[in-house]
């Protein structure tokens, strides 16, 4: 037994027992949809509620979306952090609305091989089984295992058992006049009209409209959804699930037809038992709803009429700047000629007795990184001192020589006298020496004023 066998075993086992139990292949397949149904319902119930939830998370979540603005990653943590406080699973919703298709394909792999699957028969026993009823060459791909079970009959049985060694039951395909081991087809006319091949014909079309019969009963009993199906998007999806199974149901055999019309007829009646267990969730949503679209109508009035207001006050202000008289121009002084005035030429206000050379021209670029020597710096300051302390001490020696008291220049003979005249007169000896003469020549006239 492969793994897959193990898997499919509890679901082969349930449709084997129906069949024998009621004796039409058909009717097993609508009990089997029940008891799926019935199965699944507390957790399609679930998935409800955990919709419900969400949508009343949804003026929370526009909150967080206008808060975080741009910033997905930031929007993407607080809408998490909201969906663990309030201990709701986004994906509870749409997990478990896919349920059915596993059970969907679960059913698929039984019917193609009820041999296999149903009365759990091996490769090799089957193609022996195969050749006893007449097929050579026989291979379990495709449908032909299908094929092969509608010829087992209670005539052929016993010889069948024999051959393959082990029990076998006859299924009955043929439900309402139908052969369901067939596939339908959309030339149901050929071959001649029967109620086999319009029935074929019709059970494809009649699992479509069932399916879309559901949705709309879904879509009326879940409030929620009433706003959602007026998109275009939603409507055009409503329609595309049944075209799909409308497809689907021309290409896998009618017994796959027989149980999508059995789970649609079952999910209208489970829609509107959960619109009745559902009923005060669902008023309550609808009030949030009704709520937030208040809210968001109310700041949408606001921004509305700040934004009336902004423009009334720049009106206003507008009206207020062609009604006041504007300034009248500057004129301009003719009298002054800027050439003259040199504006433009004389860089920080500078003086006519400006000398750029004065300090020793412009001071060239040094790096501002470079490594100061300290000491040379300091040396060359000390000799710059003791050089102007020498300077100074040589023009106070040589003004000291230049200057002669009063007495000693009345004691100088007349000729002496007369040279140190001339050399004043000459301009040879310095000013303050020039200074203290005149001081001495001031006395001198003094002495002889009183002594007449």
């Amino acid at each position: 037994m492969d793994f897959l066998q193990i898997i499919l075993s509890p679901f082969s086992w349930l449709l084997k027992n129906l069949a024998d139990i009621f004796g039409s292949y058909g009717f097993a397949l609508i009990l089997f949809a029940l008891i799926v149904k019935i199965i699944l319902f507390p957790l399609s119930l679930k998935g409800k509620r955990s919709m419900i939830s969400m949508n009343l998370l949804s003026g929370r979540m526009k909150e967080i979306q206008k808060r975080c603005g741009n910033d997905k990653e930031r929007y993407n943590r607080e809408v998490q952090e909201l969906y663990a406080k309030e201990k709701i699973n986004p994906m509870g919703g749409c997990l478990w609305s896919l349920l059915p298709i596993p059970f969907l394909m679960v059913l698929y792999a039984v019917i193609r091989r009820p041999f296999r699957y149903l009365m759990n028969m091996t490769d090799s026993a089957i193609i022996t089984l195969a050749s006893a009823l007449g097929w050579s060459n026989f291979s379990s791909s495709g449908y032909n295992e299908l094929e092969l079970a509608s010829w087992l009959n209670s005539g052929n049985l016993a010889n069948a058992e024999t051959v393959a060694g082990s029990s076998l039951t006859v299924l009955n395909f043929h439900f309402l006049g139908i052969d369901l081991a067939q596939i339908p087809s959309w030339k149901f006319w050929d071959g001649g009209i029967s109620w086999n091949s319009v029935g074929l014909f019709l059970l494809p079309i009649i699992s479509a409209v069932f399916g879309l019969l559901a949705m709309v009963v879904s879509n009326k009993t879940n409030k929620m959804n009433q706003q959602a199906m007026e998109n275009p998007q939603m409507k055009s999806m409503m329609f595309m699930s049944p075209l799909i199974s409308l497809w689907i149901g021309f290409t896998l055999p009618a017994a796959l037809c027989v149980y999508w019309i059995s789970n649609n007829v079952l999910q209208m009646l489970q829609e509107l038992i959960c619109g009745k267990l559902l009923k005060k969730d669902y008023e309550k949503a609808l009030a949030a709803q009704a709520e937030q679209a208040r809210l968001e109508k109310e700041e949408e009035k606001l921004k509305k009429q700040q934004i009336a207001d902004k423009r009334a006050a720049a009106a206003e202000e507008n009206k207020n700047k062609k009604n006041k008289k504007a300034p009248a121009p500057v004129k301009k002084n003719p009298g002054v000629n800027t050439a003259d005035s040199r504006v433009g030429l004389r860089a920080y206000a500078r003086g006519r007795s400006y000398d750029p050379s004065r300090y020793g021209g412009a001071t060239a670029y040094k790096d501002p990184n470079f490594k100061v020597d300290e000491e040379a710096i300091q040396t060359f300051v000390d000799a710059k001192s003791e050089h102007q302390l020498q300077a100074g001490l040589n023009e106070q020696s040589e003004a000291e020589a230049d200057v002669l008291t009063a007495e000693e220049y009345a004691e100088l003979p007349a000729a002496e006298s007369a040279e140190f005249d001339s050399t004043v007169e000459e301009g040879e000896i310095s000013d303050s020496a020039e200074s203290e003469i005149e001081h001495m020549e001031d006395a001198t006239d003094t002495t002889n004023g009183k002594e007449e």
